[in-house]
């Protein structure tokens, strides 16, 4: 009973990682999604560009024209500050200086009419 038990624990903790994997959620542009305080953030790499599409609380697209932001970047043991700025409708633009490399970190941060929008991603 015992080994059956162990079996299955080694069987569990070996299927996490796929399970946290399919937990990854794409957005409309095929970025990852990632919600802090209710509103959906997808991340998209565009070349030198990378762009945060933001949403309201039900989904819709949040207007972001006095949003302020900027994305810290991780990347190659170097730490970059971007900052963002508003485009229409409700997307949050900046430019890099270099290419992200696959995983490379990515923190987005945001504040509009006292909200503090926080969201982390990986690039792959």
């Amino acid at each position: 009973m015992i080994k059956y038990a162990f079996l299955a624990l080694i069987a569990a903790i070996t299927a996490m990682p796929d399970f946290a994997q399919a937990q990854t959620k794409k957005g409309k542009n095929g970025g990852p999604v990632v919600t802090s305080q209710g509103h959906p953030i997808e991340f998209v790499r565009k070349g030198m560009e990378i762009v945060f599409y933001v949403g309201d609380d039900d989904g819709s697209p949040l207007p972001t024209k006095e949003m302020r932001g900027r994305a810290t970047v991780q990347d190659g043991g170097k730490t970059v500050t971007v900052p963002l700025t508003p485009s229409s409708p409700n997307m949050m633009v900046g430019k890099l200086q270099t290419e992200l490399s696959p995983q490379a970190r990515v923190v987005f941060s945001a504040n509009l009419h006292g909200h503090s929008l926080t969201a982390r991603y990986t690039t792959e």
